[in-house]
């Protein structure tokens, strides 16, 4: 039975996605058929764990699988499951909309400037949820039939597209519950239309997928015609062509790094190998086993909120969900992984996973293996300016020397979100802060540990220094730097986002505090010598009538002006008070749309300047005291909030 076919039109980004997949050249096109297992076994993991509470279900087949077949007359591929199923609504919705996947940020990587080599397009296949739209990348037209666990045999449906920018459905008669995903093949796809290259793809991205992966068995048999070559032929038979079990329950000493690495790439659709893995059964109060990775490189949707993040959760085997955020803080959203607990109900839902005593103890103890495999890394990695933390060896082995180099590899993409557990995670706040790399005075690369830092402080001095700019020049160019260079202090260069934020929790590293150098009056204590603070009392002394007068043209926009002996070049700078907003903080707030508390900052001048000196007794003053402040706001990368006063009193001054 068959009712009237609906014609639909994909949604504009799909549209423009299956545009991309069809007119582009993939050096490896291969990728599509992991990902149409890997939705196949998704597809199976979700019955099976709806079916804890609705038996019936499974309906007549308890046992799940995934089919792989292909007719070479019809040249067709056919990737079937009896796992959940689609109604005809979900199919719509799944198949030609953008609902459910992140389309719109894998369109956005492959447009425009950033737009992606052919062969990047087919690696990024998949990381964004849009590994069914891979199959266009060999054939010219997709038909897929399914029919929804618990729905009646009339309610199935079947979908048809030509990846053109529409899409039929139709109501059909279904008899078998679960997806069948035909690809008719183009005319250059021909090697999938071969059991031995099929089954050496599953091999290499498949292998350890849980359940089974069928195909007919083949046998040669000779041509009844003299001079004809013979031919594979099937049997009739099924056989399971991977080994359909799960990877994490093996013992360590059976699997190999490559098994470890192919089963990465199965479970986080990446195409690179991951930086480090930890793999451990826990036992005591909660039983569980881990396997948890440090990928290589960032995501794209790393930064996108709404993303859901975590690992893939398995109770006694039996898949529960695919981002369990319970099991690992957001600092960690990075972490990629299976957890398959021994403890938890079956039926585990996600309030019970925030309340859970079992789950706080899982969390804890992921947390602690994840930063542990940082650690590792971190001790192997070496820079030219050396290493604190190090302990040099007269013998390298192979694998310290295979870990040389990874740490900084992770902090360049992955630091930035790691700083996000000082103000998350107390616990942990001093195993996070040994872990931070920073630029510096010292050093441009960003490779600096707190440890580093405080091992070559000099003598008498009482605080690390550092300070926050948005770029990394801005911040080598501050002119609240100029007598920390004069007298030799490295100050550490700070320039994420998140660096203001996160140094708000993270008060003092091993004894020593930290001292942002754009916060509060200069000390440098035993650093400066008698004689200089001496000639800088004496010179504020002298100063306090222009400082006076400096406090009344100013009174709109500085909260104090003061002189100061921070500054050497340069005329002028701005400083907060000790414990107010920077400045820098206050943009970044506003930039994201977020109010910040209304302060006004301090005006240090340095009075041994030419430009201060003319101050005292010129006729343009109150222009001079203005540009004074709007130079010292665009140092530190700000904006005059009149740019167009700022220009007519330069002009005039210049004319």
């Amino acid at each position: 039975m068959s009712q009237t076919k609906q014609q639909h039109s994909f949604q504009a980004e799909v549209a423009q996605l299956l545009h991309l997949v069809t007119h582009s050249l993939y050096s490896n096109k291969e990728i599509f058929l992991r990902e149409l297992i890997s939705n196949a076994s998704d597809a199976c993991d979700k019955l099976r764990f709806e079916a804890l509470n609705q038996p019936g279900l499974y309906e007549d087949q308890p046992n799940l699988e995934v089919r792989v077949s292909f007719d070479k007359a019809a040249r067709t591929l056919t990737i079937a499951d009896n796992g959940i199923g689609m109604s005809q609504q979900e199919a719509i919705e799944h198949l030609g909309t953008i609902a459910k996947s992140g389309t719109k940020d894998f369109m956005s990587r492959l447009s425009g400037d950033q737009k992606a080599s052919a062969t990047e397009q087919g690696q990024l296949i998949g990381q964004f949820g849009v590994g069914f739209y891979s199959g266009f990348i060999v054939a010219d037209r997709i038909t897929v039939e399914s029919r929804r666990a618990g729905l009646p045999t009339a309610e199935g449906v079947r979908w048809m597209s030509a990846g053109a920018g529409d899409f039929e459905v139709e109501q059909i008669e279904r008899g078998q519950r679960g997806t069948s995903v035909i690809l008719h093949l183009r005319e250059d796809a021909d090697e999938f239309l071969n059991a031995w290259k099929l089954k050496q793809v599953i091999a290499k991205y498949s292998d350890h997928i849980s359940l089974p992966i069928l195909m007919e068995k083949e046998e040669w048999k000779e041509s009844d015609k003299e001079g004809e070559p013979g031919e594979m032929v099937k049997t009739g038979e099924w056989e399971t062509v991977n080994k359909a079990s799960a990877l994490w329950t093996r013992p360590k000493k059976d699997i190999t790094d490559e098994q470890y690495q192919d089963f990465y790439k199965t479970i986080s659709h990446d195409h690179e190998n991951p930086l480090a893995w930890s793999h451990n059964r826990v036992e005591g109060n909660t039983e569980y086993t881990q396997l948890l990775y440090i990928p290589a490189k960032a995501p794209l949707d790393l930064w996108n909120r709404d993303k859901a993040a975590g690992v893939k959760l398995y109770v006694k085997r039996v898949f529960i969900m695919d981002d369990a955020e319970s099991l690992m803080p957001s600092y960690l959203r990075f972490v990629r992984g299976v957890i398959d607990s021994s403890d938890l109900p079956l039926n585990v839902s996600r309030e019970l996973l925030q309340e859970s005593r079992d789950v706080r103890l899982i969390r804890d103890g992921s947390v602690k293996r994840v930063l542990s495999m940082l650690e590792d890394l971190a001790r192997h990695d070496r820079h030219e300016a050396g290493d604190a933390d190090a302990e040099v060896q007269d013998v390298v082995s192979d694998e310290d020397k295979a870990k040389e180099g990874k740490y900084s590899q992770f902090w360049a993409e992955f630091g930035a979100v790691l700083k996000e557990g000082l103000g998350k995670d107390f616990a942990n706040r001093e195993r996070i802060a040994k872990l931070l790399r920073f630029a510096s005075t010292t050093s441009d690369a960003v490779s600096v540990s707190l440890a580093q830092y405080k091992a070559r402080m000099k003598d008498g001095q009482e605080a690390i220094y550092y300070i926050t700019a948005d770029t990394l020049a801005a911040a080598k160019n501050s002119p609240q730097l100029e007598i920390f260079k004069k007298k030799g202090i490295e100050v550490l260069l700070m320039t994420d986002r998140v660096d203001e934020w996160a140094l708000g929790y993270l008060h003092d590293f091993d004894g020593t505090p930290l001292q942002s150098v754009a916060k509060g009056a200069v000390d440098l204590g035993t650093l400066q010598d008698e004689e200089e603070k001496k000639a800088a009392e004496e010179a504020a002394e002298s100063f306090k009538p222009m400082l006076a007068k400096l406090k009344e043209a100013l009174k709109d926009k500085a909260e104090d002006v003061r002189a100061t002996t921070r500054l050497v070049d340069s005329p002028a700078c701005l400083v907060v008070q000790e414990h107010g907003m920077s400045t820098q903080l206050a943009r970044l707030l506003k930039q994201a749309g977020q109010s910040a508390p209304e302060s006004k900052p301090v005006l240090e001048v340095n009075p041994e300047h030419p430009l201060v000196k003319k101050l005292d007794g010129s006729v343009h003053f109150h222009d001079l005291a203005h540009i004074l402040f709007d130079q010292a706001l665009l140092a530190e990368g700000g904006l005059p909030e009149d740019p167009a006063a700022y220009v007519r009193r330069v002009n005039a001054l210049l004319a």
